[in-house]
């Protein structure tokens, strides 16, 4: 970093004292809805069935008083005009600029509409999460997913264009031809899901003899995706592998990038706040929770994105807050650990509550183990049973006995649970290049 430089990508916000900030996100959030009442056909009709006219929202206690939406709505809204987006839409359609859906891996996806502004927006966003995690306009930045519907990494791709960073887009290429254009081009940096940044790392040194921490110029990582870059251990493996520091940051397609970890690494990641406001919910209760450390579902607006607004979105990610600043001096709150997990997948197990980010924790401070594994859940009978999928290294195989003694061990003791242990051929567990679906609960309906 040069000598003085600013940390911040925008000062004045992002250590705004936090009765300005408060007051800023009351007034954007008044703005988005009143804009939507006005606007949206959907949002009118929601919030004149709940009696709400955008003047009732004085304070913010009033913010609770407005109706909170889901993905299941913004699905059904999909089956008004006008095609595709429904009537939740704000503009004439023919404002529209891009289009852009969900992965659809919890259902039907999504489908996002964005004027021009809204993308000039999302961009903006995106320049927070790079600066603070050190991108520079010196960075040359290789982006290995395949450019496609599903939003993934465009906004990060156009993002770092207009922080100046040279882009690599390594669309087409597979992933032997994406490590070796890397290391051609001596990129200093790449985005990826946390299991993809693994993926590359062992195909590059088992298929392409490449060790990416001495071969190539990897610097800096962007994970995101999943809560992989905020499990400690996972981050561990994905730093060892590629010599990198690695980064995690959080977005929706539904509402945009809303949080992201700084260079301080405060095992937490700041939420946007000059753009979103988030909000914690007890799942039991429907309380707003305000303590640090308890864990509860998110909710969030998305305050300027203008032609398919968020307003009070039921994401169903569990989150809770942290209890000390970041000694960045950002006035962004912390989130605590990032993503535990979704409301859906943490599930009781045998009267146990188990998420699936425990599981992958253990897993992966084990060293001797693969960094794929699978988790399914049935019910045999009245009686829960939950079945580990796991990959031992090569060159580890005698010590397979030893391995699983010690890994049940763990398990046990991180989350109070015992499980049936399969050990796969390594390589013969399902890869993935975006989300991985390691988790299967049977018992749900439809599984």
């Amino acid at each position: 970093m040069a000598n003085g430089e600013s940390i911040y990508w925008n000062p004045i916000l992002e250590t705004l004292p936090q009765e300005k900030l408060h007051a800023l996100q009351l007034k954007k959030f008044r703005r988005i809805v009143e804009w939507a009442f006005n606007n949206s056909p959907f949002y009118n009709r929601l919030y004149k069935e709940a009696g709400l006219e955008p003047e009732d929202i004085r304070n913010f206690e009033d913010v609770q008083k407005v109706p909170k939406i889901n993905k299941d709505m913004m699905r059904e809204v999909q089956q008004h005009e006008p095609f595709p987006y429904g009537d939740m839409l704000t503009v004439p359609v023919e404002e529209v600029t891009t289009f852009r859906q969900t992965s659809g891996t919890t259902g039907t996806p999504v489908y996002q509409a964005c004027t021009w502004q809204d993308w000039e927006w999302w961009a903006e966003t995106w320049c927070y999460i790079f600066y603070a995690q050190g991108f520079r306009d010196t960075d040359r930045i290789f982006i290995p997913f395949g450019y496609n519907v599903f939003v993934a990494f465009w906004a990060g791709h156009y993002g770092a264009e207009k922080l100046g960073c040279e882009v690599v887009p390594g669309g087409v290429l597979d992933t032997q031809a994406r490590i070796l254009k890397m290391q051609e081009l001596k990129c200093t940096a790449f985005l990826a899901t946390p299991t993809y940044i693994l993926r590359m790392a062992d195909v590059a040194k088992n298929k392409l003899g490449v060790d990416p921490a001495k071969d190539m110029n990897i610097q800096k990582i962007m994970g995101a995706g999943e809560p992989g870059a905020s499990i400690p251990t996972t981050k561990k493996r994905m730093e060892d592998a590629w010599g990198a520091k690695v980064y995690d940051h959080i977005g929706i397609t539904e509402v945009g990038s809303w949080s992201y970890e700084c260079t301080a690494q405060p095992g937490g990641q700041h939420v946007n706040e000059a753009f979103f406001l988030v909000e914690i919910e007890d799942i039991e209760t429907g309380e707003i929770i305000t303590e640090p450390g308890k864990e509860g579902k998110m909710i969030i607006t998305s305050f300027d994105r203008l032609a398919k607004p968020a307003i009070r979105f039921d994401t169903k990610d569990v989150i809770a807050w942290a209890d000390q600043p970041c000694d960045c001096g950002r006035t962004f709150r912390l989130i605590e650990g990032g993503i535990i997990g979704r409301a859906d997948d943490i599930t009781k197990v045998k009267g146990v509550l188990l998420a699936p980010t425990a599981i992958e924790e253990v897993v992966r401070s084990v060293a001797e183990l693969g960094n794929e594994f699978e988790v399914v859940v049935s019910k045999k009978r009245d009686v829960d049973d939950i079945l580990l999928k796991i990959e031992i290294v090569p060159g580890k195989e005698g010590e397979q006995e030893s391995i699983v003694s010690r890994l049940r061990d763990q398990l046990r003791l991180r989350t109070n649970l015992g499980y049936k242990i399969e050990v796969h051929r390594y390589g013969s567990l399902p890869r993935y290049e975006l989300k991985a679906k390691r988790f299967k609960d049977l018992r749900k309906k439809g599984v």
